[in-house]
């Protein structure tokens, strides 16, 4: 496994829920959505077992819908735990990032740390 997709597996879940909730979508539409944006290792392979996990933890519920093209597609729409949980990972991520980014991208390491 590199490097990216472990660094990916931790926040795959957050991405996901993110996506879900400016609309609710269908796993294909799903896994499309976050290749556009640059994710482009998550598969439909790589989706599926996501939306499993988060609607057995009743982050997200699943719906069956008609497809205007085919058989019916079940849409994932976000929980109101869903939407608290995307809330802490929000934030968490922000708290991680940030720092990460400072000492990562600009180097920067205060001369208190050596």
């Amino acid at each position: 496994m590199t490097i990216r997709s472990q660094l990916l597996k931790g926040i795959l879940d957050g991405c996901v829920l993110a996506v879900i909730e400016k609309e609710p979508v269908y796993g294909y539409e799903l896994s499309r959505k976050l290749q556009d944006i640059g994710l482009a290792d998550v598969s439909e392979g790589t989706i599926y077992p996501v939306l499993l996990r988060l609607q057995k933890n009743k982050l997200i519920i699943g719906e069956m819908k008609p497809s205007g093209s085919g058989p019916n597609r079940k849409y994932y729409s976000l929980t109101a735990a869903g939407k608290e949980a995307l809330t802490v990972i929000s934030e968490e991520w922000n708290q991680l990032s940030i720092p990460i980014n400072a000492l990562l991208l600009k180097g920067a390491i205060s001369n208190d740390s050596k």
